[in-house]
């Protein structure tokens, strides 16, 4: 089989070298700039990429996204939709090659979307943007998709040991995502996923009230039925009430979050924020649990780097000492510092801890 790597950039020469080193195991790299003004194009060529330029206008990721899929050889069999701040670990070529069957038709792979601090990951999900020549087109303006266009029917695998890293420019603006999400919405008012990218998008500008109102809509939509993005909408919708000072409405919104989706710990920690600031132990020490109770990390990009590090324990440690429960705090309070151990807080926390247990308070 041979493999193509592709690509689509603009002003992006600080990736290239780290970019270009990941993807050396590719038959093929080819990339098409949208409208670079600095040495990326340079730079992408002198490392061996395929490179074409075409300024998109009105710009649109998948028109841009196929455009790119042209420069694809045609003797290409697998397809790998990456970016320029996006980096394979070695020996992702033959994990790939071992996952894919005859009827293949698109690959999930690990990809750690966002990185802590400290260095460690962040958000974690399982992505799908590696596919079979031929037989797909990507759809929508913005937070596009591959949508299959094949003869026969679709077939995923996962490609178990291939993991993708995102290293993003976190100084680029985010401006061009509301107007394309307008756009999206606006050309196919029933989707479902980008009405909910719309509210979420308003919510992360403080617009709390337009948030409010596009999340349940996207809530009333026939194809909203995935229960996982339903307890997102829900939990933006009270993150947007608690800014507005109705943490009454925020608590209705995030007990219907638990019952959407129960077996994700974003609404249990969602609801124990809430019950922090109010100073409810027990009901901290409840949630806190409930959280730590689910073991298995999802798959989907809906996943919080929150919800898998030191928080959940942070919290029950709180709420322990708080209860009098002075051994089940350091416990709690030792977990989170395994977590997060450049943490002084918690550290900190601990030596509290320890005297209260020595004072036997």
């Amino acid at each position: 089989m041979k493999v193509c790597v592709y690509a689509i950039c603009k002003n992006e020469e600080q990736f290239v070298d780290r970019f270009m080193d990941s993807m050396q195991e590719a038959d093929y790299i080819c990339v098409l700039d949208t409208g670079s003004t600095d040495s990326t194009v340079e730079k992408l060529r002198a490392r061996g990429a395929i490179v074409a330029r075409q300024v998109i206008t009105p710009w649109r990721f998948d028109t841009a996204r196929n455009e790119s899929m042209k420069l694809i050889p045609p003797d290409a069999d697998i397809c790998c939709c990456i970016d320029l701040d996006e980096q394979f670990h070695p020996g992702w070529r033959e994990a790939l090659e071992l996952a894919w069957q005859g009827n293949t038709t698109r690959a999930r792979y690990r990809y750690t979307w966002s990185f802590n601090p400290d260095g460690s990951e962040g958000v974690v999900f399982w992505s799908d943007k590696v596919h079979k020549n031929g037989c797909y087109r990507w759809v929508g303006a913005v937070h596009e998709i591959l949508d299959y266009i094949g003869e026969d029917s679709e077939h995923f695998v996962c490609a178990d040991g291939v993991q993708l890293d995102h290293h993003p420019d976190l100084s680029k603006s985010r401006g061009q995502y509301l107007p394309l999400l307008e756009l999206a919405v606006a050309e196919d008012p029933e989707n479902d996923r980008n009405c909910h990218y719309l509210g979420r998008e308003y919510m992360y500008r403080g617009e709390w009230e337009k948030a409010i109102l596009v999340l349940q809509r996207h809530l009333a939509l026939p194809r909203a039925t995935w229960p996982d993005e339903r307890c997102a909408s829900m939990r933006f919708i009270a993150r947007c009430y608690r800014a507005l000072g109705r943490d009454d409405l925020a608590a209705v919104w995030l007990h219907r979050a638990i019952g959407e989706a129960p077996h994700l710990r974003e609404p249990y920690l969602d609801f124990a924020e809430l019950l922090f600031d109010q100073h409810d132990w027990y009901g901290l020490a409840y949630m806190a649990s409930c959280a730590l109770s689910i073991r298995e990390r999802p798959h989907s990009y809906i996943c919080e780097a929150y919800a898998w590090g030191s928080l959940p324990y942070d919290y029950l440690s709180i709420a322990c000492a708080h209860l009098g429960q002075t051994a089940e705090a350091i416990d709690a309070v030792e977990k989170a510092i395994e977590l997060a151990p450049q943490e002084e807080r918690l550290k900190n926390n601990l030596k509290i801890f320890q005297k209260m247990q020595q004072s036997g308070a």
